[in-house]
């Protein structure tokens, strides 16, 4: 049941690495999910982002255009971002009832201090106003590399006392990881996750196609490890940043190494070279491996 919460294509095994994926956009993608949407698969997961200084109607537009392209949206809810209980009730009600939303992403969000009432996702969920609004699975954050503000052990009580709380308030959690190019500190984080007794299904975040020099931006901006060392597990030369890069290595590590014990897990692609540009790469990489 709470797999079916999350997505009905949890209820089954996936047919390859890449089924059941899940994309990432802005709200000032939507021209550039409608070209792409012939080759999504129904019912794709897709995140709409929750940017600085943005308002929140460009945000309800997106997520209404990805519900009328055949797709289900997961807007973003940027703790700290967010000025007032009443916005944060305003938004919600919007996307259920204009997007019809089921499914948000909660995130504490980048500002180091909370411009209103929220200091961090916790205090979101604990408003009760997800489960108040019919939502039927939150996604939360997880951090394969560490995370710049905690320690190892606080991200693993964080992570535990979150997925709790979701669950205890009825609703399914799911956890979608920061994107990494390293698989193997991705594999090791899953199985530490499961040892720890941590069940809760994972959407383990991957870099799309893009030029080596917006991935190592982005990589930046994000706090993502990205030394010679992991680069060169990748595919690529810190010595030559020229040209663009497909994470075909990564997905290939864990279409390897990802099994039973891992526990339900998803990938979940971050589009840094355009949202045409992942989707075609991922057609690529089925008809390329019999997917």
């Amino acid at each position: 049941m709470t797999k079916l919460l999350i997505h009905p294509n949890w209820a089954r095994a996936p047919e390859g690495i890449t089924d059941g994926f899940s994309l990432e956009m802005t709200a000032k993608d939507i021209e550039s999910l409608r070209d792409a949407a012939p080759l999504i698969p129904k019912d794709t997961p897709v995140a709409v982002t929750f940017l600085p200084g943005e308002e929140a109607g460009p945000r309800i537009a997106a997520a209404v255009a990805v519900r009328e392209l055949g797709f289900e949206p997961m807007p973003h809810f940027s703790a700290r971002r967010i000025l007032a209980r009443e916005e944060l009730d305003s938004y919600l009600k919007a996307v259920v009832e204009q997007a019809g939303v089921k499914r948000c992403f909660i995130i504490a969000g980048d500002p180091p201090e909370a411009e209103g009432p929220f200091s961090d996702s916790s205090a979101l969920i604990a408003t009760g106003a997800f489960e108040a609004a019919g939502i039927q699975a939150i996604g939360i954050g997880g951090h394969p590399e560490g995370h710049p503000n905690m320690t190892t052990e606080q991200c693993w009580d964080v992570l535990k006392s979150k997925t709790a709380d979701i669950e205890a308030r009825g609703m399914a959690a799911v956890i979608v990881t920061q994107f990494s190019f390293d698989p193997d500190a991705c594999l090791a984080w899953l199985k530490e996750l499961r040892a720890r007794g941590i069940d809760t299904p994972v959407r383990m975040g991957i870099p799309g196609p893009a030029s080596i020099k917006a991935l190592l931006r982005f990589a930046a901006r994000c706090g993502v490890g990205a030394s010679a060392s992991v680069m060169k597990k990748y595919g690529i030369s810190l010595t030559n940043l020229i040209g663009s890069a497909g994470p075909d290595k990564l997905v290939d590590a864990f279409a390897k190494g990802v099994s039973d014990h891992h526990g339900a897990v998803r990938l979940h692609f971050y589009p840094f070279g355009g949202l045409r540009k992942t989707v075609e790469w991922i057609s690529e990489y089925n008809a390329k491996h019999g997917l």
